[in-house]
C-alpha cells in the first residue's frame, strides 16, 4: 500500500490514471492522506437471504450486553457502507424473489422473478463467477440451503425455472466452462437433488476427482487437491438452532476459502440463506439464531480480511422478508433478550409434539417448558385448542404468536417487501459499493474489480 501526499483532485487523479499496473482504489482517510490500493486478489461475496434493515437492527439489540449500559456495535454496523433497490424486471413489479435479485446480484442484469442466470427474454446471462473462472481463479460457494437453491443457482446455471431443482443440479456439471466444471468448492444441503432414482451425481463428481463428503466432521479431512462437494442434508440445512453445529457458515466458509487459496486468487460465494425462510415463517427466534451464524462467520471473516488484505469482502441482501417490525401495535418496546432462553425452532417443537402424541396438557407444559415463560390464560387455551391433526404450520403460528406477544415483535407479510437493502463491503475495492446503488450495480463493480 502507497501513502500518497495531499494533492488537489485533478492532479491526484492524473498522477492515478497514469499508473498501469493496476487501477486503485481511493480512499481519503481522516488525515487527508489518500491511500491507493491494488484490485482484490480474492473477492468474498455475501448474500444474507431475506435480511433487511430491520434484521441487522434486531440483530444489535438481540446481541447486546445486557451488563453494560452502552448498547454494542455488530460487524453490521462496522461494515455498512450503502444501500440497494431490489426490484426485478419491469413484468415482474416492485417486489423481487430471490431468483430475479440474484441473477441480478451475479449478472448486473435485471429479470423476471423465477429466473435462474437469464434475462428478461430467456437468454443466458455471464456471471461474476463464470468471469472469475474464466480468468483463471478459483470459485466456490457455501450456503445454508441447498445448493441448487435459487441465490447459489443462479450464480451457476441458466434456467427458466428456480424451481427446476434437478436440472440445475444436472447443469452443475453437465454444463462446463471452458471444459471445466464451474465451481469448484461447494457445500450446502441437497442430497436429494445429486442422488436420485435416475442419476449420481455425486458419483459422477467423484469420477471428475472431485471429493465428496456428506457429514461436518468430514469437513476437516478435504484437501487441496482435487474440488469438493459437501452435502449435508436431503434438501436444506437444518435451522440453527437444531443443527448439530449451530454455527456451521463458519465452519464452511473456513474449508471453502482454505480449498480455493492459490495464486491466481479465488471468487467465493456465501448465503444465509435461512433468515429468509425465517421471515417467511414469521418466526423471530429462528431468524435471530440464523442471523447469529451469520454473524460468528463475519467475525472469522473480519479476522481473515485482516491477515489478507488483497481479500475484498461484500455483503448484501437479495431482499427484505416478512415486513419485520421491531415494536407492535402501539407498544413501545422490544425484549429480545427472551429469545436467548429458546433453545429449539417452534418447527422442531411441533415435530416433537406430533411424534410423542403427548397430551393437551402434556402439551402445555412441554411447550412452556421449551419457550421459558408463562402463558396467558389465553394462550394457554388456544394451546389446548390445537388441532394436532392439522399441517405443522397452523400449529407453529400457534407458538410463534406467544413468542411475537412476549417479545412484541411485528410482521406485515408471509412474503418478500420492496424495500431497500444495507451493502457492506471491506477491503480493496470496497468504495464501490459505497452510496445509494441498484443491485445490478454490485455486479458491475465486481465485473470491474475482475477486469
Amino acid at each position: 500500500m502507497k501513502f500518497l501526499p495531499m494533492l488537489s483532485l485533478s492532479m491526484s487523479s492524473l498522477l492515478l490514471s497514469a499508473c498501469v499496473i493496476v487501477t486503485p482504489d481511493i480512499v481519503v482517510n481522516k488525515d487527508d492522506v489518500i491511500v491507493t490500493s491494488e484490485r482484490p486478489k480474492n473477492i468474498i461475496m455475501i448474500v444474507s437471504d431475506g435480511m433487511g434493515p430491520a434484521y441487522t437492527t434486531a440483530y444489535r439489540y438481540y446481541a447486546d450486553d445486557p451488563a453494560t449500559t452502552q448498547l454494542d456495535n455488530t460487524i453490521f454496523d462496522q461494515w455498512h457502507i450503502g444501500n440497494a433497490s431490489t426490484y426485478p424486471a419491469e413484468v415482474s413489479g416492485l417486489v423481487t424473489d430471490s431468483a430475479a435479485s440474484a441473477t441480478a446480484l451475479s449478472s448486473g442484469i435485471k429479470s423476471y422473478n423465477g429466473a435462474i442466470g437469464l434475462d428478461a427474454n430467456k437468454q443466458p446471462v455471464n456471471t461474476v463467477l463464470h468471469r472469475a473462472k474464466s480468468k483463471g481463479m478459483k470459485t466456490g460457494l457455501a450456503v445454508t440451503s441447498q445448493i441448487v437453491h435459487a441465490t447459489p443457482a443462479a450464480y451457476v446455471a441458466h434456467n427458466e425455472s428456480r424451481r427446476n431443482y434437478n436440472e440445475i443440479a444436472d447443469s452443475f456439471f453437465d454444463d462446463r466452462l471452458h471444459g471445466s466444471i464451474k465451481v469448484d468448492v461447494m457445500l450446502g444441503g441437497g442430497t436429494d437433488y445429486f442422488i436420485r432414482e435416475d442419476r449420481d451425481l455425486t458419483a459422477e463428481f467423484v469420477a471428475q476427482g472431485y471429493q465428496y463428503i456428506d457429514d461436518y466432521g468430514q469437513l476437516p479431512r478435504l484437501n487441496t487437491k482435487g474440488g469438493a462437494l459437501g452435502l449435508f442434508a436431503p434438501s436444506g440445512l437444518p435451522w440453527a438452532l437444531d443443527d448439530t453445529n449451530p454455527t456451521r457458515l463458519k465452519d464452511m466458509a473456513q474449508t471453502a476459502v482454505r480449498l480455493l487459496e492459490n495464486e491466481q486468487g479465488y471468487f467465493l460465494l456465501l448465503e444465509a440463506s435461512q433468515v429468509d425462510w425465517a421471515g417467511h415463517g414469521r418466526d423471530i427466534n429462528s431468524a435471530m439464531a440464523e442471523m447469529h451464524d451469520l454473524h460468528v462467520m463475519l467475525e472469522w471473516l473480519s479476522e481473515y480480511q485482516q491477515k489478507h488484505p488483497d481479500t475484498l469482502v461484500v455483503m448484501t441482501a437479495d431482499h427484505s422478508t416478512g415486513g419485520l417490525t421491531l415494536g407492535a401495535n402501539g407498544d413501545y418496546r422490544w425484549e429480545p433478550e427472551i429469545l436467548h432462553n429458546i433453545v429449539q425452532s417452534v418447527p422442531s417443537m411441533i415435530e416433537f409434539i406430533k411424534a410423542s402424541a403427548l397430551t393437551p396438557q402434556q402439551r402445555l407444559a412441554y411447550i412452556q417448558s421449551a419457550l421459558q415463560f408463562d402463558l396467558t390464560e389465553e394462550e394457554i387455551q388456544a394451546v389446548f385448542a390445537m388441532d394436532m391433526s392439522a399441517e405443522n404450520r397452523p400449529l407453529e403460528a400457534v407458538i410463534k404468536a406467544f413468542i411475537d406477544r412476549k417479545t412484541n415483535t411485528g410482521w406485515t407479510t408471509w412474503g418478500h417487501t420492496a424495500v431497500d437493502v444495507q451493502v457492506f463491503a471491506i477491503g480493496p475495492g470496497a468504495s464501490k459499493f459505497a452510496g445509494h446503488q441498484d443491485n445490478t450495480d454490485i455486479a458491475k463493480s465486481i465485473f470491474e474489480l475482475l477486469d
